[in-house]
Formats: C-alpha cells, structure tokens, sequence
C-alpha cells in the first residue's frame, strides 16, 4: 500500500533589509554568569557551583512611620518606588499592635518592592554607577550592614539621588531602604560577591 508523505511548512524567508529582536540580558547579570560566578568559585575554593554565593532578590522598602495617615506622602512614597523600580508597590502592615506609638495590627506603615531577575540585576546597576556616586560626601558604604544570613541593607535619606525622578518629585523628601537578599555559606561570600559587583565598601580605617 502506497504512502504519501507529509510535507513539511516551507520556513519563511526574512525579508532583506530586517534584523531579528535580540533581547540582551541586563549587564550584571552576564557579568555574574560568564565571570563573577566562576572566579568566586575558585577564589572561595567551592568545589560545588551551587555554593556559590548569588542574589536571589532585591526589596526596595519605604517606611511611613508617624506618617502612616499622610496620605500626601503615601502618594509620594508609591511613586517614588513605581518610577525607580518600574513596578506597583505594595503595601505592609503592622503585624502587631504597640500602644506607645498607636499602631495597631494591620495598620498600613510602609510600601515595598521586591524585584527578581532583570529587573533586579538592573537596578543594581543603576544604584552602583549612577546613584551611589550622586551621594554628597561620599565615602563607601557600611560594611557592617550584613545580617547573620549575610543579607546587606542600604539605607538612602533622600530619594532625589534617583535620576528617574523630576525636582517636583522630591519636593517632600523620605528615605527608603534596599535590602540586597543573598544566597552564601557565610557573611563572608555575600561581602565577596558585593565587592565583585562593584559595591563601594568604606576603607576599614575610616
């Protein structure tokens, strides 16, 4: 019994002329993939590549504090985090209830972000090479702003070193905290693979 074969859609061709959309990873991401990741492997003598220290996530956050109930200043904090985050923030709450300052649980007392994956990778750049260096007197950042887990927070006192935001935009100023969530076996690898990406650290003897 005879068969017939089935043909197979011809591709079709690209027009002459035309370039196909190539999406380009964030630069530090590449950077970690093909360099910081295997010289930390071998610098830290970490036989397993999972070992090597990574971050996982980076949580931009604003406290409100006594002006929780501004709305004003709500409005100012959810677009301060929507423009330098390109995302929606989210809203947190008071887990518990404290009378001296008259929170009670579920009081709204902060907005946050949390970014993963380019948009984290991107963000970090940006605070690196263009934000930090906009700092007045300017010397480094704490070293010893690692938790136990070797997670790192910066604290920034005014949001108008961010470029992406207008002078109108920072007329009412608030601070806002990066918390920089890393995967390492110790403190130690977290504060290499910082220093790998270029974190201005503050020389030990000032």
């Amino acid at each position: 019994m005879a068969t017939t074969a089935t043909k197979k859609p011809a591709a079709k061709a690209t027009p002459k002329g035309t370039t196909t959309a190539v999406t380009l990873r964030p630069r530090l991401s590449q950077e970690y993939a093909m360099t910081i990741g295997p010289a930390l492997q071998k610098e830290l003598g970490l036989r397993n590549p999972h070992q090597v220290p990574r971050l996982e996530k980076i949580i931009v956050n604003i406290g409100l504090g006594r002006a929780k109930d501004d709305k004003k200043l709500m409005d100012i904090a959810t677009n301060t985090l929507r423009k330098i985050t390109g995302q929606e923030p989210v809203q947190t709450t008071a887990r518990m209830s404290i009378a001296t300052f008259k929170l009670r649980e579920g009081n709204k007392v902060g907005l946050k972000v949390t970014l993963r994956g380019d948009r984290m990778y991107e963000f970090l750049d940006r605070l690196l090479t263009v934000v930090l260096p906009r700092l007045r007197d300017f010397h480094g950042v704490s070293a010893k702003a690692f938790d136990k887990q070797g997670n790192y927070s910066l604290g920034l006192t005014d949001q108008s070193v961010f470029p992406e935001l207008t002078f109108e935009e920072t007329t009412t100023p608030h601070g806002l905290q990066a918390v920089m969530v890393i995967k390492a076996e110790e403190q130690a690898h977290a504060r290499a693979l910082l220093d790998k990406f270029g974190m201005p650290f503050e020389k030990e003897d000032q």
